[in-house]
Formats: C-alpha cells, structure tokens, sequence
C-alpha cells in the first residue's frame, strides 16, 4: 500500500468518525419515536466473552507468529552485521529491536483485554448472586408481612 493511500484512507476515517461525533449529551428530540434517552448501545455476557476470546486468541496466534519473524531476524541479522559485513545488518537489528517492543505492547494489550473482561464477568456473576440473594430475602419479608395480615 502506498503512503499516499494509507494517508487518504486515515484521513475519510477521521472525516468519517468526526461527523457521526457526539459528546456528552443526546439532541433534545432524538426523534424516531422510540428511541432510548440511554443511547441504543448494549452489551451482554456472550458479547464480552466473544471479545474476550477474540483478544486471547489474537494473543496466542500473535505470539506464535511474532517469535518465528524475530528469530527469522535476529539469524539474518547476524549473518549480514558479522559474515557478509553489510551495514543492512545494523538497520535490520535496529528495526528487530523496536519490533519486539511493539510485540510486547500488543500483546500486554491483548492480554489486559482479554483478563479485564473475565475480571469483569467474574464479578457480574457475584453481583447477580448477591442481588438474588437479596431479593429473595425481600421477598421472604414480603410474604412474612402478608401472612400476618392475613392472620395466618
């Protein structure tokens, strides 16, 4: 892809992104009859989990793939710095190292994604145990006070 391009396609997301913009607020008639004060987006546990599962297979097939690009580097590296002499082998070190680091970035991003959202299930689940819990203790006293209105 040619840089010329790469430019044009960042700059229709840019226009693209920046026209369907809205920040903290909802227009004063969202009009459609129906539509939700809240906004339209929602999210359920199979959505995360599918994100999830997205972000630690990407981390794991990325991880995979990345290893063999820098061993593949790191002999070619070698051979041009030390047996051919070429100065390339300099350069390709250099471009070997910041790859690794942007490797890493990747993948601790992948793998913060991926161990946020099973924190964040996890403690839905919680959530949802300690909510019926206490709904059903409510419901309990419910029934408590209707019996005794009853004379039961």
């Amino acid at each position: 892809m040619a840089w010329e391009e790469w430019d044009q396609l960042k700059t229709e997301a840019a226009a693209r992104h920046s026209a369907n913009m809205q920040l903290n607020s909802i227009p004063a008639d969202p009009g459609g009859g129906g539509a939700s004060p809240h906004g339209d987006l929602t999210v359920n546990q199979t959505d995360l989990a599918a994100v999830g599962n997205a972000a630690y297979e990407l981390r794991t097939e990325f991880e995979g793939v990345s290893d063999r690009a820098r061993l593949s580097s790191m002999k070619v590296t070698s051979s041009l710095k030390k047996s051919d002499g070429f100065a390339l082998g300099e350069a390709l070190d250099h471009v070997a190292t910041h790859w690794v680091d942007q490797v890493q970035n990747l993948l601790d991003a992948t793998a913060h994604i991926s161990n946020h959202l099973d924190y964040t299930k996890g403690v839905h689940a919680k959530d949802e145990v300690y909510i019926a819990g206490t709904i059903s203790s409510i419901a309990q006293l419910d029934k408590g006070f209707d019996e005794r209105g009853t004379g039961h």
